[in-house]
């Protein structure tokens, strides 16, 4: 299985997202400079995570973006089929036509299990639980590197 930049960064936004969205909607720039992902790349990534009813933008000064439901009801595996990032570690792209381009290679149902579990795990992750656990960014000294704590958000 490989994930690519484009789901790891949608994550990472939408954790940003929900942990900044209490004061009113989150612009991309915001995001772009506390993720250090580019804001093009973040305009492609959140205009496939509004057409999959993710997050809803807010037009004019002071918009942005917001979730478009609690981030309990949002998991990780909805953001990552959102951006169109295949999950599937087998060979034949889930097909069974592993071998010879007919049949399925003898490890298929191996791998096409695999596929099962880390599907159902991302489904079991809330963006919420993510929001509350991951590590939070420090500011940055000057003439240091930022490094990262790990501690809940305010309320």
């Amino acid at each position: 299985m490989r994930l690519t930049t484009k789901g790891r960064f949608a994550v990472t936004a939408m954790i940003d997202l929900t942990r900044h969205q209490e004061t009113g909607p989150v612009s991309l720039a915001g995001i772009s400079e506390r993720q250090d992902i580019s804001i093009a790349y973040l305009e492609q990534l959140f205009s496939k995570l509004r057409r999959k009813n993710l997050v809803k933008s807010i037009r004019g000064p002071g918009g942005g973006y917001l979730l478009a439901n609690d981030a309990a009801d949002i998991t990780v595996a909805d953001i990552v089929f959102a951006v169109d990032e295949p999950l599937d570690v087998t060979r034949c792209g889930g097909n069974g036509n592993c071998a010879k381009g007919s049949i399925k290679c003898i490890s298929h149902n191996l791998w096409a299990s695999l596929n099962e579990k880390i599907i159902d795990y991302l489904e079991s992750v809330p963006l919420s639980e993510l929001s509350q656990t991951a590590p939070l960014k420090a500011k940055k000294k000057s003439g240091t590197d930022s490094t990262l704590l790990f501690a809940k958000p305010a309320k």
